[in-house]
């Protein structure tokens, strides 16, 4: 079977839905898959009028025996004329719906969920990356449910962080600095946190919204965290898989989750968590990992954090439940054989 899979912007980009695409075209050719890449213009989910005109003509050339499918950031952003160009079945891959980005005005959420809902309208089938997701979409967007097939993130297997008993507990938090990754609440509950021992390493880009970063820093810097916090920005491969052997505590303050990839790579190394229950966090972190709090909440968040940090024994605990549940989550391989599965479906 061959296979386009169509991603906008740069395919190497350091976030979970990028390493989802590099991982598929990794992965499916063991499932008897011939997947290459096609890339869509960067400006998605916002095109103009030129970057939608070359998408309907790159859609167009895909060749008429070879499937087609198309990363969520683009596809809930398509007009129907263009997807109906592609003159072929199309699967569209949602990790979450576009409208439900953190810090959109109320006109482009409603905009961009009302163009997803007529483009998922037409997909033959839709790839959602987990089970919320899953459910959101039928409820929200009107998917059948037979339509949409589920093929949660892998995680590849990690090296056990072993629980360390302080004094000093370092925090990580890993994930691009966007609005809807909640940063601000987490160094507002730290500031009610100086009487302990902790350090935070934020690992994610800080050029994807560099406004939403600009003021994390001026916040930083309000609260008197600046010897306490690092913005490590993108950091390589190699250096986040040090990051993670280096904490003590992996912490998310997101406001909404499709999955959370991040989360998983933390409890597949046994870390303990405090994370939110916003979108499929809530499903992602399983009990007794850590803690989970409702997101936006910074004192609920504080007082989880102060738990954790100040007791290395329910750290412990944690990181006892954390490596149980990692070790049990699916590879790779299973995710792509999912993802081949539902392409060979009609």
């Amino acid at each position: 079977m061959r296979l386009v899979l169509a991603v906008p912007g740069d395919l190497a980009a350091p976030t979970g839905g990028y390493a989802y695409a590099r991982q598929l075209l990794a992965h499916l050719p063991a499932q008897g898959v011939a997947a290459t890449h096609l890339a869509l213009p960067g400006t998605f989910p916002d095109p103009g009028p030129d970057d939608l005109a070359r998408t309907a003509d790159a859609l167009a050339q895909v060749p008429a025996d070879t499937a087609l499918l198309v990363d969520g950031l683009a596809y809930g952003a398509l007009p129907p004329a263009v997807i109906r160009a592609a003159s072929r079945p199309v699967t569209a891959l949602v990790h979450h719906p576009l409208g439900y980005e953190t810090g959109l005005p109320p006109e482009r959420a409603a905009a961009l969920a009302a163009s997803e809902r007529a483009a998922l309208a037409l997909a033959q089938r839709v790839i959602a990356s987990s089970c919320f997701t899953a459910r959101l979409l039928a409820a929200e967007f009107g998917v059948p449910r037979d339509r949409i097939t589920v093929a949660e993130p892998g995680t590849p297997p990690a090296a056990r962080v072993e629980p360390r008993p302080g004094p000093h507990v370092r925090l990580l938090a890993v994930g691009t600095v966007t609005p809807r990754k909640g940063y601000p609440v987490l160094v507002r509950a730290l500031a009610d946190l100086t009487d302990l021992d902790w350090s935070l390493t934020v690992a994610g880009s800080l050029d994807r919204a560099p406004a939403c970063a600009a003021t994390l820093r001026d916040l930083i810097a309000a609260t008197g965290l600046a010897d306490r916090v690092t913005l490590a920005g993108a950091v390589t491969p190699e250096a986040l898989e040090q990051l993670y052997a280096e904490a003590d505590l992996a912490v998310s303050a997101s406001l909404f989750e499709g999955y959370g990839m991040a989360l998983t790579e933390a409890l597949a190394r046994g870390l303990p968590l405090v994370a939110t229950t916003g979108g499929a966090a809530a499903e992602t972190v399983p009990p007794g990992a850590g803690r989970a709090v409702p997101p936006g909440d910074a004192a609920a968040l504080a007082t989880s954090l102060r738990d954790l940090i100040a007791d290395a024994g329910r750290r412990a605990t944690a990181a006892a439940a954390s490596w149980e549940a990692g070790q049990r989550l699916p590879d790779w391989p299973a995710t792509a054989a999912a993802v081949a599965d539902a392409l060979r479906t009609r």
